[in-house]
């Protein structure tokens, strides 16, 4: 296995609460119903939401697109414990083409940022 790809994302945990609150369908459009899940089980879901948010972004980052090519819910992010990356739809279709097999992420935040390192992992497809 080779490290095929880095990404990194820093996001301000304030800018997402405000998004939460000003767009009530931002939640739905960027993520999936256990993301939403977990995020709300928190007194203050928006540190949640931003984590996850730039942990979709930093996973795009390792697969060298950005979101205009990846569906938001079709990465998502699980809680509870180590932070895993589940791939569906677009996102795994990118990562099938690139050989990559996994995803690791670390995800770190104070109160005011969320920060998250993404590597992805696999082997490079045959050409």
């Amino acid at each position: 296995m080779a490290i095929l790809g880095i990404g990194q994302d820093l996001i301000d945990i304030d800018r997402v609460a405000s998004l939460l609150d000003r767009y009530p369908r931002f939640a739905e459009r960027c993520f999936t119903e256990h993301e939403r899940s977990y995020a709300s089980r928190f007194t203050f879901p928006a540190r949640r939401f931003a984590a996850r948010f730039a942990g979709k972004e930093a996973v795009m980052k390792s697969m060298g697109t950005g979101y205009r090519r990846i569906r938001w819910t079709d990465i998502e992010i699980t809680g509870g414990g180590k932070p895993t990356v589940l791939l569906s739809g677009t996102a795994k279709a990118r990562a099938d083409m690139l050989g990559i097999e996994e995803i690791h992420i670390s995800i770190t935040h104070t109160d005011d940022t969320a920060m998250v390192l993404a590597v992805a992992e696999g082997t490079k497809p045959i050409a």
